[in-house]
């Protein structure tokens, strides 16, 4: 009877024994832990997986299987190796320091009254108009200035657009620079237009002309050129600006269109306004009406006094730490020029090795240094020195 007894309670208690376990919170939570663990596979596999699938097959990996093509051609490469001019009408297109140049025509090496200068550049082109306006102002000053006739240097390449060397401008076909050293009463060979250097205008102060170099003859040359209506701006160095504006004798009427700048001491650069034939000319800002004689060349002077000062000579001790290079701008490519430069350097360019591995190394004395004031508008160069180039 009481074997009978004990085998009923313990039948009657076990239940109730596991529905208490069953009721507890920690056993719901392992319960539900369970679950999930069960559930998850049938879901598509855990978050880790998830992320190791997505980054296996997303844009970035993609992009790093693709192999990477040559970087795009500089555009100097490409106007650089065109020997001839393009067969289309006479256009100048874009900016002057960003653009190029149609129907482009060669000035003669040789005329009654100039010279063409460093012939292997093989950068005496440019719009027609130009061309015919140097020719004009090489008689003019012959005729009517004591100048014994001009010695020509860069204009543009034969379908303009950027160079190999030297300027960053002249790739319209509107710049042109004109050595202020008299052409000689012969004329010369190649040879000797290649070696023949330029003269400087300057003082051994490098803020002023040298009285025993500069004459009036060149003033009256330089603003000769000014006075063409056609003609946007001249430019000079800042002592040759200064030099013009303390001579009286001079006429003030077109000083204003002398603008000073770096690196003009011994020639001087004329640029025209945009031709009637070419809508896709950008035009400079206009240059004010101002002679620029007082505080704008005042302050030019000075700021070169003070670059070239002398200098205390430092002591050996003293360890003065180079200056971070200045990273290079990228490279203007095709894709950076007017849509029309497409056309203009079309596929005529010769075959074999890119003119990059085969430039002639700059002349010291003739490689005019161009810089942002004098290849973009006035807004470039604002210091309480420059005003509008």
């Amino acid at each position: 009877m009481t074997s009978a007894l004990g085998r009923l309670c313990f039948a009657v208690a076990l239940p109730l024994t596991l529905l208490a376990l069953v009721t507890l919170p920690g056993s719901r939570h392992l319960m539900a832990q369970q679950k999930k663990a069960v559930e998850a596979p049938k879901k598509g596999g855990s978050a880790k997986s998830k992320k190791l699938v997505k980054k296996k097959g997303g844009a970035k990996a993609k992009a790093k299987a693709q192999p990477k093509g040559p970087p795009p051609t500089p555009a100097k490469a490409l106007f650089g190796a065109a020997k001839s001019p393009s067969p289309l009408a006479a256009r100048a297109i874009g900016f002057y320091a960003k653009g190029c140049l149609a129907g482009g025509k060669a000035i003669p090496i040789d005329g009654p009254a100039w010279q063409v200068m460093r012939l292997s550049r093989n950068r005496n082109w440019g719009h027609p108009r130009l061309i015919s306006l140097v020719e004009r102002l090489a008689v003019d000053v012959k005729a009517h200035d004591g100048w014994n006739g001009l010695l020509v240097g860069d204009i543009s390449q034969p379908r303009g657009g950027p160079m190999l060397t030297g300027h960053a401008s002249h790739q319209i076909g509107l710049d042109a620079d004109i050595w202020l050293t008299p052409m000689p009463d012969k004329r010369m060979d190649r040879r000797e237009r290649e070696d023949l250097a330029a003269t400087s205008m300057l003082a051994a102060d490098r803020v002023s002309v040298d009285p025993k170099v500069w004459t009036e003859a060149h003033g009256r040359l330089i603003l000769r050129a000014a006075s063409y209506s056609q003609i946007e701006r001249v430019l000079v160095h800042p002592a040759i600006k200064k030099a013009l504006c303390e001579n009286k004798a001079f006429p003030r009427d077109h000083l204003r269109k002398v603008r000073p700048y770096w690196g003009h001491h011994y020639h001087m650069h004329i640029r025209m306004f945009c031709p009637k034939d070419s809508p896709g000319c950008t035009p400079q800002a206009v240059v004010g009406t101002d002679d620029g004689c007082g505080k704008e060349v005042d302050d030019w002077i000075a700021r070169m006094k003070r670059i070239y000062a002398p200098r205390p000579p430092v002591e050996p001790k003293i360890v003065v730490p180079k200056p971070k290079p200045t990273p290079k701008p990228p490279e203007i490519t095709l894709a950076d020029l007017p849509v029309a430069c497409k056309l203009v350097i079309g596929n005529t360019s010769p075959p074999g090795p890119s003119p990059l591995s085969d430039v002639t190394k700059p002349d010291p004395d003739a490689a005019e240094t161009d810089g942002k004031a004098e290849t973009s508008d006035d807004k470039a160069a604002k210091p309480a020195l420059a005003g509008k180039k």
